[in-house]
């Protein structure tokens, strides 16, 4: 376990194996350690990093209002300082969209990209057939807001849990320090839910990303993510994709073999 200082924050991450860079961006409300039953596999062949994001478990909190660029400006920097550019990059979830933009704002870090159902819900609000998926994610957001603008962390982490991320029932099912992560690190979705860029992307840009991206959903996931894919599939020149049968928003966790075994050869192969 090490730390670096970047863009004025104290990142906590953790390094192992050796060969081609690879970085590991977790989502919302989690940390580097949801991506442990998957670095071993990767490490086997890469060099691998896990990292938690600025104002998640150990790494510092950010001075007022986080952002989505300084996630990215901090995804940047991390590469660059560890010496791992081109870097083949796998984002989950929230992760996802901090990869995509980097690929799309610097490319030259980015040398191929794995990410699983990212929540870019704003690419969905000028398709008027769409447009209510968007607003639903909204609508199933406004009662976590509140709660943690009441500073509830507790109720407001279960019901993002059970209402927007895996559905009905599924926080007690979680691992008790799986709920501890989501506990504390309640604040730093607040951030999320104000940042009006938080959940956009420019495809425009990342038209112009010239490396392979890998695009993953899985079958039992909330339906908002497929639409979102297939407008991100489109405005990217080299794509691919995969399903995962039964393993939800975070298949690195509930299905983390066939997970390395999807993403090992693209981040040897560059993309």
């Amino acid at each position: 376990m090490s730390e670096i200082g970047v863009n004025g924050v104290s990142l906590y991450y953790e390094g192992r194996g050796t060969g081609p860079g690879v970085v590991l961006v977790h989502g919302s409300w989690g940390d580097a350690d949801s991506w442990a039953r998957v670095a071993p596999g990767l490490a086997g062949r890469c060099r691998v990093v896990a990292y938690d994001r600025r104002g998640h478990s150990r790494s510092a909190d950010p001075p007022g209002q986080g952002s989505v660029h300084q996630d990215v400006a901090d995804l940047a920097a991390l590469i660059e300082e560890l010496g791992l550019a081109p870097a083949f990059v796998c984002g989950n979830s929230y992760g996802g969209l901090v990869a995509l933009r980097l690929a799309a704002a610097r490319p030259e870090l980015v040398r191929g990209l794995a990410v699983h159902e990212p929540p870019g819900l704003a690419l969905l609000r000028d398709d008027p057939e769409l447009a209510s998926v968007a607003r639903g994610f909204i609508e199933r957001n406004e009662p976590i807001r509140v709660l943690l603008e009441a500073g509830e962390s507790a109720a407001a982490a279960e019901l993002f849990v059970d209402t927007v991320a895996f559905g009905p029932d599924a926080w007690p099912r979680l691992p008790a320090p799986l709920r501890h992560t989501f506990v504390r690190n309640a604040p730093t979705y607040l951030d999320e839910l104000r940042d009006p860029e938080a959940f956009d992307l420019d495809l425009a840009a990342l038209a112009r990303y010239p490396e392979p991206v890998l695009l993953t959903r899985s079958d039992n996931s909330p339906p908002m993510f497929e639409p979102v894919l297939d407008r991100i599939a489109l405005a990217l020149p080299q794509v691919g994709s995969h399903l995962y049968r039964g393993a939800g928003h975070v298949p690195h966790m509930t299905e983390p073999a066939e997970y390395v075994r999807v993403v090992l050869p693209r981040t040897l192969a560059g993309g």
